[in-house]
């Protein structure tokens, strides 16, 4: 039993380490793509430095996105103890969405403000929040699969909201890339849609527990 057990759980940490391996080879292409062009024979300078700004925002962008994402799916295997066919799967689908950031980030940064390369990043984005929310419903709804004693109710409720919102954010810039592509890459940017959501929706939430509270 013990040797059948210990061969599980390394299978379970390969499935990690694969996960972590991959997301540190994307996020270190995303910086294979910045390059300086400088015309021949004259000498680099500072406007030279500043002249590809389009793709240092891009770049800055998708490093935040690829952290982010990486520290939500180690939140999530913080409390996912097993896993199945299906889980890993899901997992190597949303991996594969990571993989593709870095050629959407260059195609953001080579045509910065226009409506395709937004689209095409905030979609990117978008299938991104929903594979990462597929891998902690499904986990969530196995009997087995998750710590239940090392989440409170809070917890559970914050990263669901965060999950949320997160498709969210990624759904208001697909919109808004049609008709405003720089206001959409802004809104991927500072993720406005979650920052003035989540403080009405947590806070909401605290309220009616204290009132739940002073009512008992």
């Amino acid at each position: 039993m013990k040797k059948g057990y210990n061969k599980k759980e390394i299978a379970f940490e390969r499935v990690l380490f694969f996960s972590d391996a991959v997301v540190a080879i994307a996020i270190t292409l995303l910086a294979l793509e910045l390059k300086i062009e400088i015309p021949e024979g004259e000498h680099l300078t500072f406007k030279h430095l500043l002249s590809p700004w389009h793709q240092y925002i891009a770049f800055i962008l998708s490093y935040i996105n690829i952290a982010g994402f990486w520290r939500t799916h180690h939140d999530f295997f913080i409390h996912i103890k097993k896993q199945d066919e299906k889980l890993l799967y899901l997992n190597i689908s949303w991996l594969f969405f990571i993989i593709v950031l870095p050629f959407t980030t260059s195609v953001l940064s080579d045509h910065f403000g226009d409506t395709a390369a937004i689209f095409l990043y905030s979609l990117n984005i978008l299938l991104l929040s929903i594979f990462q929310n597929f891998i902690w419903d499904y986990a969530d709804s196995r009997t087995d699969f998750v710590d239940k004693e090392s989440l409170s109710s809070q917890e559970i409720y914050n990263m669901r909201t965060m999950l949320n919102l997160d498709m969210l954010n990624g759904l208001v810039a697909i919109a808004f890339s049609f008709f405003q592509p720089v206001l959409a890459f802004f809104l991927l940017f500072f993720k406005i849609p979650i920052f003035l959501i989540v403080p009405f929706i947590i806070g909401g939430k605290r309220r009616k527990e204290k009132k739940g509270k002073v009512g008992s």
